[in-house]
């Protein structure tokens, strides 16, 4: 699996992500959401794999432990390299979710990574404590529920660049940090309220950033990859 930026292929139609992607030469790790995927469905990760690309298939499961399970289990056919699940969703399912994924891949192959969502980065501590009754930090929630991913045997978790020093503490460097909500400095911070730079993603212990509008909507698309790029490589 890449530790190259991952970029978030947010497109209305397979058109669009393939015209987006066909302007690069090389190949790319990349993000495919429920945008995509519910409305192309497994096709578009076959596609996508058959390009070379690697892919975060990011639908953020949550339901009943055997649910769970056993959509894993088919998704783990489709080829993608990370999946992910909501730890709000609790260790029995995430536990199902890595014992589906288990099932469902060909023997002699490597199970997809999975990581879980901890707090989705547009939610802000007054939100988490309001409206979830969380009443915690939402740094303490964030590193509660990675440890819990820990615990049932995955692979990491989705987090804010901000409590990606504290995750590894907690869980280990090999723990995987997949931070969303990056943003260059003089850009737009859109629907994201916990964002961070490419470079201070970096410093402050990501292990893999999530990059959307930053790259697809900007001007010169492959420029602005390259520049996020250099920025955290050359933080490393």
């Amino acid at each position: 699996m890449k530790n190259s930026p991952i970029i978030a292929l947010d497109f209305a139609s397979t058109n669009d992500a393939y015209n987006f992607l066909l302007l690069f030469e090389q190949s790319l790790f990349v993000k495919v959401g429920m945008e995509l995927y519910l409305q192309e469905g497994p096709s578009i990760v076959y596609k996508l794999k058959e390009m070379g690309h690697d892919v975060f298939l990011d639908l953020k499961l949550h339901d009943i432990p055997n649910t769970v399970g056993k959509a894993m289990k088919g998704l783990a056919r489709l080829g993608a390299d990370l999946v992910n699940v909501h730890a709000a969703g609790g260790e029995v399912m995430m536990i199902a979710a890595r014992e589906g994924l288990e099932a469902g891949t060909t023997a002699g192959n490597k199970r997809p990574s999975i990581i879980a969502v901890t707090q989705l980065t547009s939610t802000s501590e007054k939100q988490m404590q309001e409206e979830q009754l969380i009443k915690t930090s939402i740094d303490e929630s964030v590193v509660h529920y990675a440890k819990l991913s820990k615990t049932a045997g995955l692979d990491g978790v989705v987090c804010s660049v901000l409590e990606a020093k504290a995750i590894a503490e907690a869980c280990g460097k090999d723990f995987l940090r997949v931070t969303p909500g990056i943003r260059l400095a003089e850009g737009d911070s859109h629907d994201q309220i916990r964002v961070a730079t490419p470079a201070n993603a970096r410093l402050l212990g990501s292990s893999h950033i999530v990059v959307g509008r930053a790259i697809t909507k900007a001007e010169n698309p492959v420029q602005a990859y390259k520049n996020i790029l250099k920025m955290w490589e050359e933080n490393a």
